[in-house]
């Protein structure tokens, strides 16, 4: 029982550990993939290989967050591993069968993943985790996503693009990504290059890392959307809803606007 239940709190820590990770590393003014990404791979001793691994040993606090990580990662893995030895392969005096020690390690993760997947559950780690380091840390916290008053379903992503991804080998005025409710801020080539306002005439070439804003559910079907007959019937749909969405929010700053004007006028 104590060895299935040293597991479930080890799993439990390393998950908080690369969410604290997360959050300090999307502080450094990377993004939230990008920082989920990087934290992960670095807390579980994968290895990679990309410009953002540039990147990250490029920027001394980023640097001193995965190196932290990785020794975090290595003492959890081997924990983990000498806790599960224990639970089945060690000494036999066990009060439940191994079958029930099956079941109850099993049960706990599922707990523990439907815990961590709950969006409310996040957004108050991600509060408590953003207030510690503020007060306890000289980590420069910044939070982009504030400071750019990212919400209503809006968010800033990356989309990395694959050679027959729709968006492959078009400039950005063949795209058209406004008509979509979608904006690229910036664009890291394959080189290393990084364009920070790409013009009309910028062609998207295979291997680019697109940095884009607009609403979550547009970023998604773009970054999904492949070469082929139904690209266009895909971006026409896309763009129809654009448009309703922009509709619905003018209404209601219209509605805003007037019930403004309303106090002011029975205050006066």
């Amino acid at each position: 029982m104590v060895p299935v239940l040293t597991v479930i709190i080890i799993i439990t820590i390393s998950v908080l550990i690369t969410k604290v990770a997360t959050i300090a590393l999307m502080h450094t003014g990377l993004s939230r993939q990008s920082a989920r990404f990087q934290a992960t791979t670095a807390f579980t001793g994968v290895g990679y290989a990309t410009q953002e691994a540039e990147n990250i040993v490029n920027h001394p606090l980023r640097r001193k967050i995965i190196m932290l990580l990785m020794l975090l990662g290595n003492a959890g893995i081997v924990s983990v591993m000498a806790s599960l030895l224990l639970t089945f392969v060690g000494p036999q005096e066990h009060e439940y069968s191994l079958g029930v020690r099956l079941l109850m390690l099993g049960g706990g993760i599922v707990l523990l993943l439907v815990f961590f997947s709950s969006k409310l559950v996040n957004r108050g780690l991600s509060r408590i985790i953003h207030f510690a380091l503020q007060k306890y840390t000289r980590l420069d916290v910044q939070d982009y996503s504030g400071l750019l008053h990212i919400a209503g379903g809006y968010e800033i992503s990356e989309i990395f693009v694959e050679k027959d991804d729709w968006l492959a080998e078009k400039s950005l005025a063949e795209l058209a990504l406004p008509k979509e409710g979608l904006f690229i801020l910036g664009i890291n080539r394959k080189n290393g290059t990084y364009l920070g306002i790409p013009g009309h005439q910028t062609q998207i070439c295979p291997g680019d890392t697109l940095i884009i804003y607009g609403r979550a559910s547009a970023i998604k079907r773009i970054n999904s959307r492949k070469k082929g007959r139904l690209a266009d019937f895909e971006r026409k749909l896309s763009e129809k809803e654009n448009k309703q969405v922009r509709k619905e929010e003018q209404k209601k700053d219209i509605g805003t606007q007037q019930e403004k004007e309303k106090e002011s006028i029975s205050k006066s």
